[in-house]
């Protein structure tokens, strides 16, 4: 997936003296994006090992004491390309996320064995230091290459609206990661994670990527399967159990999981899939697509459910109290604004909000 914009490289000050001065390597690069797998290293990025090695550069830069033969094999190892300068630049971008801990939980994280631990026992860990990890390390840990260099991203809590070449309007929705891969044939959404809301352009397969082509197909692609667009307005969200929930506003859209058969669901329609096939089809919810304006539309959800879509949108572990979680919510809930939700809901439950600290948030009775 090829970078629309690559930013000048961070150097820790450990480093700065095996680089010179200027303490900065400058990179630069722009391009459209492409599909994956297309081009050299150069038109990909940095490769998943050119990541991991930049990854271990930032830890011990940063939580270890260099010595003058490590900055001298660091300054060795950035001048070799440009994928190693943006390696660097990408991976100081996510152990930044670091920064807004309390002083010295970042440094305990990144020292927890990286071997043999998978995302529960990361999360596990996170828990006995009375916080949660940043979301941005588990991802990392879990799929780095998507994460770093996926051609539009978000951070928790934040959206994002883009409008591509053939006018497709794409919102994301928070945490989420997409490449983009328009080609000559066809138009590719990779949905590696999160939510997206897609309203598709009129494609009359003119201009410079189709060179007059005919029409070309909209695909979303998704770790579970595929959906087609047939001229469609369309929700998409990657949940926590591997599976996809597809919601269409107008027109239709093809299904087509891995490993089974495909379905159609017209507008009006909403229906989970996994790699094995296709739920059947009910109403969409409504309100479904409310979160490009930063709300919830609860009606009748357990409160339980309501804290878990908040939580979404925030930093750290927000905990439900079993003896609350069954309460009924029916409403309008801001996931723009996750606290003031907080509040509203503990005024009209008359709920207690015990603030460990500020990544560990628990509810419960008053």
């Amino acid at each position: 997936m090829s970078l629309e914009k690559v930013s000048a490289v961070r150097v820790p000050p450990a480093a700065a003296g095996a680089l010179g001065a200027s303490g900065v390597a400058g990179v630069a690069g722009t391009g459209a994006p492409t599909r994956a797998g297309a081009g050299g290293a150069g038109a990909g990025g940095p490769s998943p090992a050119l990541l991991e090695e930049a990854a271990e550069w930032v830890m011990r830069f940063r939580f270890d004491s260099p010595r003058a033969e490590d900055r001298v094999a660091f300054a060795a190892w950035l001048a070799r390309s440009a994928e190693h300068a943006q390696a660097w630049a990408r991976a100081e971008k996510v152990m930044g996320a670091f920064d807004t801990l309390p002083t010295g939980l970042g440094s305990q994280v990144l020292r927890m064995p990286p071997k043999g631990a998978g995302r529960r026992a990361m999360l596990r860990a996170g828990m006995g230091l009375g916080l949660s990890l940043p979301l941005a390390w588990l991802a990392w840990r879990e799929r780095p290459w998507q994460v770093w260099i996926a051609d539009v991203s978000t951070g928790t809590g934040e959206r994002r609206q883009e409008t591509l070449r053939d006018g497709t309007q794409l919102v994301l929705n928070t945490a989420t990661a997409v490449d983009i891969a328009f080609t000559a044939t066809e138009r590719r959404l990779v949905l590696h994670k999160g939510e997206i809301l897609v309203t598709t352009g009129a494609d009359a397969g003119t201009g410079a990527d189709t060179n007059g082509a005919a029409y070309r197909p909209f695909f979303v692609d998704t770790p579970a399967g595929s959906v087609q667009a047939l001229g469609t307005r369309l929700g998409v969200r990657c949940l926590d159990d591997g599976a996809v929930r597809v919601t269409v506003f107008e027109h239709a859209v093809a299904l087509r999981p891995m490993d089974g058969v495909s379905r159609r669901l017209d507008a009006g329609q909403q229906a989970r899939f996994d790699r094995t096939g296709v739920e059947l089809p009910r109403a969409a919810e409504e309100g479904a697509d409310l979160w490009t304006q930063g709300m919830l539309l609860a009606r009748d959800m357990r409160l339980a459910d309501v804290l878990a879509e908040l939580g979404r949108y925030r930093v750290g572990f927000l905990r439900c109290d079993p003896a609350i979680a069954d309460m009924r919510v029916s409403g309008a809930v801001s996931v723009a604004d996750t606290d003031a939700a907080l509040a509203a809901l503990a005024q009209t439950f008359s709920l207690r909000i015990r603030r460990v600290s500020r990544y560990w948030v628990a509810v419960g009775p008053a």
